[in-house]
């Protein structure tokens, strides 16, 4: 079956098909129909072969979600999928296209049997055309053969999350006019949207488009490029008659002069313009393309991170993509899920880790005003080849010319941690950094570093990201202060972010006076994440030349080389659990400081049994008092400290069974919260 795309979904691929006015593109969804089968397939690739006893299984696809969560080995090789294309013969003399969003690690696609194309990089789309393989008015085999495996070219070489596999992200077809918006730049829409100078007064806006002609004789069209406001009224416009060459792809640009911009303004208000370009043979439009245009302005520096003007620090979470029994398969309802915690959390930044995200997440935080940090699969290590530096150029390009419209991208990212033992990752950034430059002039690179491996990476871009874990990794639970102190010099004198930090935390251990745990054991109670992430929050605020601070992490996620805390392959620093079920207390920190949407929540909830009667009791909210009540005794009305937290030292509890309730106030309105602890003195201690 084959699914049409309705508006309201992604505009990086809208795409219609009006009627009247001529064929523009279609673009349909292969979602149904696929067979699968885990392994290598002799033969697999012809039309003929017999995929009878072949799994059943619908795309995005992922083919280890269960065993690439349990930890230790998972599979790592290739996989085969076959889909049965069917054509009309009204489609003759049309352009055929495969779209795909996202295969793990490296795909070879087959038509009727004939190689159409390879991809190498296992998180941007590829596209390929097909026309010459196809058959009109009848069945196609589309057959692509996925392989996970490690490879010595292919970044990530190494990295502390598991390499999931198969066609995880959604396929597209596409069928065009011989004359179209190119998607075969390296998977672009065809579409370029460039704000060169963005102020309060004007904003100078280019847009280029890709018109290709795969017709054996010129073709005259009339390029129409468009901005809409976000009511649909079109606040400009232009267009022009071009001829385009035989077999030839050409760049037209056009540029355009807004005056009083409506800005893109963060979370507070995500104001989103449309570009949209149109190619018309007469009067019919043939193809058409819309495009996310966000108007904004920044400015980073060692006195903050400035949006449109005005200091805007960044409060951010890192994230990866997988969900628990899924892998990478995750849909676009778990990703809205996801922005939604985030956004509850009161976050106003995401550092998409550690490698290009979906289509979908990006134009979430497009919607929502999450500002983005982008980033490349260059984690731990570079390859000493030279396909493997070529392979990485070509990531880049992947991941910018696909996304470099969305206005809630700020920085693109060059890599995590390189480290020894590596080939010297000097020339491979410096490649990296020009190239991002040369394509996108308008964005600062980044890349996340431990400061004492292999210094000399961190001068070559234009920002630089601190990973540090004080009181899990390294340290103590007081070091933040003084690594931030220590990692001043490394901000190129534009200040510096905090890129990760944070510790684990098991929603089923539990600690009075939490002492430091060990990162690798198996003990990973709750409260002590939450103490860690107290004491760097507090000396964050206190360091201004730190413009942005990206927790780690949001959600736990799997990591095959895990084994600690209370699941094998699980990196338990999250906020939120595997299952998107809890959140643990630290979230409701991180809400305290910065949502303003009123609430109060008592730590240690899970806290049950217990054997000492005699316990602190530990409230966060962002109202301004808390009263606690035990047992429906009231201990009092407490005023928060400068990080949002309530405190009562010196509660004693009853045997059994005991009610704990918090009250706070804010606006003249009240907000609550309840939990029962249980003493035992048969409990074992911890």
């Amino acid at each position: 079956m084959m699914k049409k795309i309705a508006r309201g979904l992604p505009v990086f691929l809208l795409a219609f098909c009006l009627t009247g006015i001529g064929a523009t593109r279609s673009d349909t969804l292969l979602d149904t129909g696929w067979r699968f089968y885990r392994g290598d397939a002799q033969d697999a690739a012809g039309p003929a072969f017999n995929d009878d006893g072949w799994s059943a299984v619908t795309v995005p696809h992922c083919w280890n979600a269960i065993d690439g969560e349990k930890g230790g080995d998972y599979y790592r090789g290739p996989g085969w999928y076959r889909h049965a294309l069917e054509l009309p013969a009204t489609d003759q003399g049309r352009r055929i296209f495969l779209r795909f969003e996202g295969a793990s690690q490296t795909a070879k696609v087959f038509v009727n049997g004939t190689e159409a194309g390879e991809h190498l990089g296992g998180f941007g789309a590829f596209c390929l055309e097909i026309t010459a393989f196809v058959k009109f008015g009848a069945s196609n085999v589309i057959a692509v053969c996925v392989d996970n495996s490690k490879r010595a070219d292919l970044a990530p070489l190494a990295g502390d999350f598991t390499i999931f596999g198969g066609i995880y992200r959604p396929v597209h077809l596409l069928v065009t006019d011989p004359v179209c918006l190119s998607p075969l730049d390296h998977a672009s829409p065809g579409v370029t949207v460039q704000t060169l100078h963005v102020s309060d007064e004007k904003a100078n806006v280019t847009i280029e488009a890709l018109v290709s002609n795969s017709n054996a004789a010129a073709d005259s069209v009339q390029v129409a490029t468009s901005i809409m406001d976000a009511t649909g009224q079109v606040v400009a416009r232009t267009s022009e008659e071009i001829s385009v060459p035989a077999g030839i792809t050409q760049r037209e640009m056009h540029a355009f002069t807004l005056l009083h911009p409506h800005l893109w303004n963060g979370r507070a208000d995500p104001y989103l313009y449309t570009a949209v370009v149109e190619l018309r043979r007469g009067d019919a439009v043939i193809d058409r393309i819309e495009q996310p245009l966000g108007l904004r302005y920044i400015r980073i520096d060692r006195t903050g991170f400035y949006l449109n003007g005005k200091l805007y620090p960044l409060h951010g979470v890192n994230t990866h993509q997988d969900a628990l029994d899924k892998g990478w398969a995750i849909s676009d309802a778990d990703q809205k899920r996801d922005l939604d915690f985030i956004l509850e959390l009161g976050a106003n930044s995401v550092r998409a880790a550690h490698y290009q995200h979906s289509e979908t997440f990006y134009r979430l935080c497009d919607e929502t005003g999450l500002l983005v940090w982008a980033e490349l699969p260059q984690v731990n290590f570079v390859g000493a080849s030279h396909a493997f530096e070529q392979n990485s150029c070509d990531q880049l390009l992947d991941l910018i010319r696909q996304n470099i419209n969305h206005p809630s991208i700020f920085t693109w990212s060059l890599s995590n941690e390189l480290r020894q033992p590596s080939a010297d990752p000097d020339f491979i950034l410096h490649d990296l950094n020009n190239l991002a430059h040369a394509e996108d002039p308008t964005r600062p690179t980044i890349q996340a570093a431990y400061i004492n491996i292999w210094p000399s990476v961190n001068e070559i871009p234009d920002l630089i990201g601190i990973n540090a874990y004080p009181g899990w990794y390294h340290g103590t639970i007081d070091d933040m202060g003084p690594e931030i102190d220590k990692d001043q010099a490394w901000g190129h004198g534009e200040g510096f972010c905090m890129s990760e930090y944070g510790a684990g935390a098991s929603i089923h251990q539990h600690e009075a006076n939490p002492k430091q745990p060990a990162p690798k054991g198996r003990w990973h109670p709750e409260e002590w994440q939450a103490l860690v992430h107290e004491h760097d929050w507090a000396a964050i605020r206190a360091h201004p030349m730190v413009w942005g601070s990206f927790l780690w992490c949001m959600f736990d996620f799997a990591s095959d080389s895990r084994n600690e805390g209370d699941t094998p392959g699980r990196n338990d620093k999250g906020l939120v659990t595997y299952d998107r079920k809890i959140r643990k207390d630290a979230f409701y920190f991180y809400k305290a400081q910065w949502s303003n949407d009123p609430f109060v929540y008592i730590t240690d909830r899970r806290f049950t049994p217990r054997t000492d009667p005699a316990t602190e009791v530990k409230i966060y909210s962002n109202c301004d008092r808390v009263e606690l009540a035990v047992n429906g005794v009231s201990h009092g009305m407490q005023k928060g400290d400068d990080e949002h937290i309530f405190r009562w030292p010196a509660i004693t509890l009853k045997p059994g069974e005991n009610r704990i309730e918090a009250t706070a106030t804010r606006g003249g309105k009240t907000f609550t919260d309840s939990c029962a602890w249980v003493v035992n003195a048969n409990t074992p201690k911890n």
